[in-house]
């Protein structure tokens, strides 16, 4: 009687702990998503209200980057051939697609299912964006390049922040930990050189950029908290995103098993 009370005693003990680890992780999920998402808010009212620190900003890069692709044609067609299609959005989007197929085929139906709400969520919310804001592209006297549609947030920046966001978090688990460190460096620099190239090119002001990205983040963070809750809720442990979102994606079957899931 005595063993079995104490045993009991403990096992409520754990449980208060892992619940009050689960709600020190959500707390920290949350914060995490937020950041960006209020960033990128203070982004839109200044570009909104029109700030002129802001706007003397965006005209001094959108002039010193244009005076220099007009200087040097050879550099500008290099960052047309990556921004209209080693980075383009369509692109990025169909090598976000086969790996969502890929995940279809390896039964990892979670982890399809938020690769491809990340990346439809983020293009829906950077449109509707667009189609609120409706601010004008940069009108340069000499452009070297044109986009239509409108300007804030930047589409290319926010699809590439969302998309490499996704193979990082998705492939990770495939990768080699001594190549790890490199893959985020290669998503990160490339996620800047698209910034980079809309800027360059004369289609975005640099505000536009930045909006894209924090929009990008915020729909990324909010999309993984709530992968990471659902695997906490079902038990499995915690992982750092260095890991990706679900390490168990190199075993055999990486979705948990139903009966097991329904006994826990």
């Amino acid at each position: 009687m005595v063993l079995r009370f104490t045993m009991r005693r403990f096992r409520e003990r754990r449980r208060r702990e892992a619940d009050r680890r689960f709600g020190a992780r959500l707390l920290g999920a949350a914060v995490l998503a937020a950041i960006p998402a209020v960033l990128f808010g203070l982004v839109l009212v200044l570009v909104e209200g029109h700030w002129q620190p802001l706007r003397r900003l965006d005209a001094g890069a959108a002039r010193r980057l244009n005076e220099t692709a007009l200087d040097h044609p050879a550099w500008t067609d290099t960052l047309r051939l990556l921004s209209d299609w080693v980075w383009d959005p369509l692109t990025l989007r169909v090598v976000v697609a086969l790996v969502t197929l890929w995940l279809l085929h390896r039964r990892a139906w979670r982890l399809a299912a938020w690769s491809a709400v990340t990346a439809v969520a983020g293009g829906l919310i950077g449109l509707l964006v667009k189609v609120v804001v409706e601010r004008a592209r940069p009108s340069l006297q000499d452009p070297v390049a044109h986009a239509p549609g409108f300007s804030f947030p930047s589409g290319h920046a926010m699809t590439a922040t969302t998309s490499f966001a996704i193979l990082l978090l998705v492939l990770l688990p495939m990768v080699p930990r001594a190549w790890r460190v490199a893959c985020w460096c290669i998503a990160v620099l490339s996620v800047l050189g698209v910034g980079f190239t809309r800027v360059a090119l004369g289609v975005h002001w640099f505000s536009d950029v930045v909006g894209g990205w924090l929009l990008g983040l915020t729909v990324v963070s909010l999309t993984a908290w709530a992968f990471k809750a659902w695997r906490t809720d079902i038990g499995r442990r915690t992982t750092e995103l260095t890991d990706g979102l679900e390490p168990e994606l190199t075993d055999a079957h990486p979705e948990p098993d139903p009966v097991l899931h329904r006994k826990h």
